[in-house]
């Protein structure tokens, strides 16, 4: 048994997979706004940004699994467990976000005016 050779065939596969994930990195990034003088808008159009950024990720996780699930041969089951985990963190994120606002929110209502 070449415990060398699959080690190595395996390391080459790991580059390969690293190589994937810092190219699918660069496309994860959220655009920026546009500046405009209302921060309202400002920041209710970022929100929705980012909560439409996390459904579309959540639904092309969901369309990965079920072609893995089919037997498509054009989706491999690296890119579905990748997609799953992207929209997994992306919704870990949000619901921390929704958390901190929530907290801030409850502290600005209870100053004294």
């Amino acid at each position: 048994m070449n415990i060398q050779g699959q080690g190595h065939s395996l390391y080459q596969e790991l580059q390969s997979l690293a190589s994937q994930a810092r190219s699918v990195s660069s496309e994860m990034a959220i655009p920026a706004i546009p500046e405009q003088n209302n921060s309202q808008s400002d920041f209710s159009a970022m929100l929705k940004g980012a909560l439409d950024k996390v459904n579309g990720l959540q639904t092309q996780s969901r369309e990965l699994s079920g072609a893995v699930e089919m037997g498509d041969p054009k989706v491999s089951l690296a890119q579905a467990m990748i997609a799953g985990q992207k929209a997994s963190l992306a919704f870990e994120a949000t619901v921390q976000v929704r958390t901190k606002l929530v907290e801030a929110y409850k502290e600005i209502m209870s100053m004294p005016v």
